[in-house]
Formats: C-alpha cells, sequence, structure tokens
C-alpha cells in the first residue's frame, strides 16, 4: 500500500497505534516488526505526506549530532577544565543510529545510504584569544577519549584556510582564531531516511498508514486499552479505534496529545516554542567552496538550538550551503499549527512551572526579541563573523521548523526550561510520549530503545534484548569503555553506509 493513497478506514484494534509520521514513529515501527512480525500497526499522521515537519530536511538541522563540533555540549568550569560526559553520551547514541541503519540496509529492508547519510566534516570555529583556549581545552580533554581521538586542532590561518577557506576570506591575518576538525562526521536528511522507513513500513502485513487524520481525544478503557479518537480531514465525521499501547511522537504536538491522554507522569511538563530561520546561499560557486558543518558559539541569553553554524547540507541530492539559525518567537507549536497553540497548552498543573520559567529567563526572552527585531543587514553582519566576504544579496532568508522546548514540574524552584529530548511514559507502560528537541533525530534510536525498555518490559527480558542485539550490536554495551568494539562497529557502520572514513589515528 501507498503511504500517499492511505484514505481507508482505520484499523479497528491495533497492537500498537504511533501518531506522527516523522522519524521517531518511523523507527519504533520498524524495530517493532522487526521483533515481532506479527504484530499490528497503524500510523495516524495529520499531514498529506509523512515528515514534513521537524524531520523535513528544512525543518531540521541536519547535522549527526555525535557532539564532534556542537560546543554546547561540552560546558567549561571556572578553572577551565572541560565537561565531555554529556558529548560522550551523544557520540555514543549516534553510533546505535548508525548500526540500525546498518542493519537495515544489510536486509534489504532499506536502500542507497547516499539518499539519506553522506560523509562532512565537523569543525568548530571561535574568535579571540579567550575562546581559543576553551577551544585548545576541549580538544585536549575529547581527544583523551577513543571516541574523538582524529579530531584536530589549529589557529594557523593557513591550515584554516585549507579546511575551511570562507573562514579566512577578508580576514586579518593578525586575528586570534581557532578551529577543530573532524573529518568523519555527517550530514543527515532525515526527511528522506524517514519516507524510506515508512515506505518500507506500510509494505509490511500488519500496517496501516492513514494521512490527513488528526487525533482529537486519548481516553482510557476500563479493561486498560486506550480509545483513540480521529477526524479525517478528507472525509466527513469521526471514528474510533482501541490500541493496546499508544505511541505520541508528534514533534511539537505531542505535548497536547499528551494533555489529552491525562496521565499522572504527564502532569506539570509545559512548553516553550522557538522558531527558527536560516539564510541560504544563491551563489553556485560559494556552496562549491565550502565543505564542511562549523559551528561557533552561541550567543549569550540563546538558546542551545540557537548554536550559530555555516553549514553544508544535501537535501534532496543537493547541496546547499545555511547560516543561522537566527531564533524567533511563534505561539505555534508546529510550522502548520495554530496561533493559539501556546495558550491552549497552558493547564493547573503547568501554570506554576510555566510562570516560573518565563520570570527566570528575562535573557532568553531579550534575545528573541532581537532576533525578530534583526534586519538583513543585522543578519548577515553576524553571517560575516564566520565569512567576512558574504555580501547580503548572495542569501536568501528561508524560515525553518518549530521547536518546543519542555518546561519541567521542579518543586524547589517551581519549573525549569530544558534542553533535550524527554520520555513520558505512563506507569503501566501502554502509552508513551516524547518531547522535546535537540539532539533528537539524531540520537531517534537510542530514544526508541528507552522507549521500548520502559514500555515492553517483559518482552524485552523475555527475548527482545537479545534480539535487539542483531539490530544495533552494542546495544546493552558500553562502546565509551571499550575502544576495540568501538573501533570494530564503527568500521562495520561506516562501511555499509558508504561513509568512508579515514583510517583511524594511533
Amino acid at each position: 500500500m501507498s503511504q500517499q493513497t492511505a484514505n481507508q478506514p482505520l484499523m479497528s484494534n491495533p497492537d500498537v497505534t504511533l501518531i506522527g509520521g516523522g522519524i521517531m514513529s518511523a523507527t519504533l515501527g520498524i524495530i517493532l516488526k522487526q521483533l515481532n512480525p506479527k504484530i499490528t500497526i497503524q500510523i495516524i499522521e495529520s499531514l498529506e505526506k509523512v515528515a514534513l515537519e521537524s524531520s523535513q530536511a528544512w525543518n531540521n538541522a541536519g547535522t549527526g549530532h555525535a557532539a564532534l563540533c556542537e560546543l554546547n555540549y561540552t560546558s567549561e568550569a571556572a578553572d577551565g577544565s572541560v565537561d565531555i560526559s554529556k558529548a560522550i553520551g551523544i557520540f555514543e547514541s549516534f553510533e546505535e543510529s548508525k548500526q540500525l541503519w546498518s542493519f537495515l540496509i544489510e536486509q534489504g529492508l532499506i536502500d542507497n545510504p547516499k539518499d539519506f547519510i553522506r560523509r562532512v566534516p565537523h569543525m568548530s570555529f571561535v574568535r579571540g584569544a579567550d575562546n581559543a583556549r576553551y577551544l585548545k581545552n576541549r580538544h585536549e580533554a575529547m581527544t583523551g577519549h577513543h571516541f574523538f581521538k582524529e579530531m584536530e586542532y589549529t589557529t594557523d590561518h593557513e591550515e584554516i584556510k585549507q579546511w575551511a577557506p570562507l573562514l579566512t576570506q577578508g580576514r586579518s591575518d593578525n586575528e586570534a582564531i581557532a578551529l577543530t576538525r573532524v573529518e568523519n562526521g555527517t550530514d543527515i536528511d532525515f526527511g528522506a531516511l524517514t519516507d524510506k522507513l515508512i515506505e518500507r513500513l506500510t509494505q509490511m502485513d500488519g500496517v496501516q498508514m492513514n494521512l490527513n487524520t488528526e487525533v482529537c481525544n486519548l481516553g482510557r478503557s476500563r479493561n486498560g486499552t486506550w480509545k483513540v479518537k480521529t477526524r479525517s480531514k478528507c472525509q466527513c465525521g469521526t471514528q474510533s479505534i482501541k490500541t493496546n499501547f499508544v505511541f505520541i511522537g508528534a514533534g511539537g504536538g505531542s505535548l497536547h496529545l499528551l494533555q489529552k491522554a491525562n496521565i499522572p507522569e504527564g502532569k506539570g511538563f509545559g512548553g516553550f516554542p522557538v522558531s527558527g530561520q536560516f539564510l541560504v546561499c544563491n551563489k553556485q560557486e560559494i556552496v562549491d567552496e565550502h565543505q564542511a558543518k562549523v559551528y561557533g558559539k552561541a550567543a549569550v541569553g540563546a538558546p542551545p538550538m540557537s548554536v550559530p553554524h555555516l553549514d553544508t547540507r544535501v537535501i534532496d541530492g543537493k547541496t546547499a550551503l545555511l547560516f543561522g539559525p537566527y531564533a524567533g518567537f511563534s505561539p505555534k507549536f508546529l510550522k502548520r499549527g495554530s496561533m493559539l497553540d501556546l495558550f491552549k497548552s497552558v493547564k493547573p498543573d503547568n501554570l506554576i512551572p510555566m510562570l516560573a520559567v518565563g520570570k527566570d529567563n528575562m535573557s532568553l526572552t531579550e534575545y528573541l526579541y532581537q532576533e525578530v527585531m534583526n534586519s538583513h543587514e543585522d543578519r548577515c553582519d553576524m553571517l560575516r563573523e564566520f565569512f567576512p566576504e558574504a555580501k547580503n544579496e548572495d542569501w536568501d532568508l528561508v524560515t525553518a521548523g518549530q521547536r518546543v522546548q519542555i518546561i519541567k514540574k521542579v518543586p524547589e524552584i517551581g519549573g525549569k526550561l530544558q534542553f533535550g529530548t524527554e520520555v513520558v511514559a505512563s506507569a503501566d507502560g501502554s502509552l508513551a510520549a516524547l518531547l522535546g528537541a535537540s539532539p533528537g533525530a539524531s540520537t531517534s534510536v537510542s530514544i526508541i530503545l528507552e522507549v521500548l525498555e520502559k514500555c515492553f518490559p517483559k518482552e524485552m527480558e523475555s527475548k527482545w534484548a537479545k534480539q535487539l542485539t542483531d539490530l544495533v550490536p552494542s546495544y546493552r554495551e558500553s562502546l565509551k569503555d571499550d575502544a576495540e568494539r568501538f573501533e570494530e562497529l564503527r568500521q562495520r557502520s561506516s562501511k555499509v553506509l558508504e561513509l568512508d572514513i579515514p583510517t583511524a589515528k594511533g
């Protein structure tokens, strides 16, 4: 069955219902069908096609988040030491994603890795002597771990010119700048990957996709199953189905659905929406000159998703060059959402956390206000900190997707704005929802493994955990503590994914 023509009635009693047709639902669905081929799955997507919101390439940063270049994952202490623990965790999670994608290619479940993943060097770039010292300390800390031993550091303008020529064009030779490089970084088109996974899923027995279908309500039946009420945009009326397990992977739409589910574990959560924009280069000779993802330091008060980067992307097979993101504010929770999304998300149980976050994050409010007020000249001035010879007329502004950052209830302070992705699951494991954003898609496999552990504990212990080692060989292993095993699995996945990584340094 084609995902584009799925207008038939929903399945009446599927084992699993996946709400949202993005990378998370696609990943969970494909894993569940490998663990239990007889399981029945209903996928519900509100738009006319899958992967049009957060998973879509133009709405997603596209970096294979492995903490190679993102400076917000490596915090600096007062004594100058750099904590790389978060970077290690994100890197290991991304390796799990690569392992699953490799398995699916080996099994013929998806094809041609170059349609969704390519090798692109990851670099971190800073200006000024103090920032250069930080980057050097970060480099020393990271290269002490086998995950990052290939990272290179330089302050030499000529070497930087070889690595990323746009950074030095028009820049004074006397300016203190520094750069790190890891050649085996990646660029990922998560929209293309999601399309492949969903296409394969909908060809399997017991899987149905319904597009243009909204979930209106979620309610629990007395026997413990869930009743999912839906409305089709193509047909009049509503339809309800009963299902044993509900997964809410609807990006910014997940919070509203979690609130409708009314589980105790979902109480107190709020959301703070942040929109994003990018400058896109319209001059092909400039695009061709830059082949890297270059990340800098975030501005004071900026959310982590606003870390500036000059970013080589491959979207629909065509190379593009983006700079940004420029954060903005919209009350919508989805790019195609409602201007009332934020207002409707305010409930008695999350009012205090949301007010507390508003009070404690005035610098973020000021930052977002300034971003909204910036002109094209202002945005290009920020670009010129990376690429001094950038001309305003060579860059166009595009609007990216919406991100909804988590607001979490914290008794001591009322509430906290939290970054990252959180799995919220009911006590009995019959429902799970994903809230939050980055690194999100890049760590989708690790996140879905957490969903399986929380929601299917009996199956995991009796059979699934062992089966999962075929899909993700390092599952329940510690690659951070086993350099030899890490290198073995990395070489294997990189070969299957055709990433052609450089030979590991000694």
